[in-house]
């Protein structure tokens, strides 16, 4: 991991922290969107008794490190993830592996992100930068993954990551 994040409020972008704690089935402690049922506005308007697979967002940093060779100014935490890796394939990860991370905490993969237009609010022309159609016509997303707490504790910048896939057949990530 090279950073952790989390914001209290309605925020796009969160803050880096020195640490984060992961709470078992609520998320990440002091963020917004903690909790058993969704807290993204959009789900909860949909339908606020919606379990939250939305609880912990991980972004890896080789795809800031294009963003940034594409002319945009992105760092960690600044396009709404809790946990920026590097080295690890999240968007190759298929739905259910569970990422150890540091000593203790344990979180299962539940899909992709799916980002709207507020990312372009942040600097204008990202969502195409994340969001595209393959030469095939499929939609292709890219800004990072979504999970749930299994198993909670402290995380911080530095810690390993540890990958563990589930039994196959493998099902490939779909939006949540």
């Amino acid at each position: 991991m090279i950073a952790v994040s989390r914001s209290a409020e309605y925020t796009f972008s969160k803050p880096n922290a020195g640490s984060i704690r992961l709470l078992a089935g609520l998320g990440v402690e002091g963020d917004v969107h903690q909790g058993v049922t969704v807290k993204h506005r959009s789900r909860v308007f949909k339908d606020p008794t919606q379990p939250n697979l939305r609880q912990v967002h991980l972004i890896h940093a080789e795809l800031h490190d294009e963003l940034r060779e594409s002319g945009f100014e992105v760092g960690p935490g600044q396009i709404g993830e809790n946990v920026t890796t590097r080295g690890v394939d999240l968007l190759g990860l298929p739905t259910g592996t569970l990422l150890h991370l540091g000593p203790e905490a344990v979180v299962e993969v539940t899909g992709l992100r799916n980002p709207c237009v507020q990312i372009d609010l942040f600097s204008n022309g990202l969502l195409k930068q994340v969001v595209h159609r393959d030469a095939a016509g499929e939609l292709v997303r890219r800004a990072g993954i979504m999970g749930i707490v299994v198993t909670g504790g402290e995380i911080k910048p530095g810690d390993e990551i540890r990958v563990e896939l589930p039994a196959e057949p493998h099902s490939p990530l779909k939006p949540v």
